[in-house]
């Protein structure tokens, strides 16, 4: 399965999970270091944002004015934007300059797939949901990023440090200790 398909199925779970999310939620902490469920929720909808434009060839959005809908909202149309911008002609050969530099738009497509199921277990985690994503899909994912995830971009900001997943941590558990979260440890 291609990045492209695995965002076809990460993207809905995603969904699911901000679609329940509470306003008093947030402001909540998440696994993700110093993220909330809200820095999180604008840095996917950021990232969407920026990266859609790439994949289609297009100039990057101008900076300027924000959205005064609702992240849920602005959330919802980033990513039909980011997966009609991954599915473009040409888009998987397109050259995609990267947080951590140029890489094919079929590599980034992955990275981006990465980027999506773990921020949909932080947010599932902090806001207290189910998070299942199909163990296939995750392997995938695990497999592509154990392979490519170079030390120097474990640097805290972009990856942090793998930490120790408990022996009964679930395939997503792993991934998410993989990049670097802390798995709890309290009943499931």
């Amino acid at each position: 399965m291609d990045g492209a398909q695995q965002l076809d199925e990460i993207i809905p779970l995603l969904e699911a999970v901000v679609d329940r999310i509470r306003p008093d939620q947030l402001d909540a902490p998440t696994p993700c270091a110093t993220f909330t469920v809200a820095s999180i929720l604008e840095h996917i909808v950021g990232g969407a944002t920026a990266f859609a434009p790439a994949f289609r060839g297009e100039a990057p959005p101008a900076a300027g004015d924000a959205s005064e809908d609702a992240l849920q909202v602005q959330f919802r149309r980033a990513m039909a934007d980011l997966v009609s911008a991954v599915h473009a002609p040409g888009a998987q050969d397109r050259t995609i300059s990267a947080p951590f530099g140029e890489v094919p738009g079929a590599v980034f497509a992955r990275f981006v797939a990465f980027d999506g199921i773990v921020h949909g277990w932080d947010l599932a985690t902090a806001t207290g949901q189910a998070y299942a994503p199909r163990d296939e899909l995750v392997a995938e994912v695990d497999a592509f990023v154990r392979q490519v995830l170079a030390p120097e971009m474990r640097d805290g900001d972009t990856f942090a440090d793998e930490k120790a997943a408990p022996p009964d941590a679930t395939p997503i558990e792993r991934l998410a200790a993989f990049s670097g979260r802390d798995i709890p440890t309290a009943p499931r």
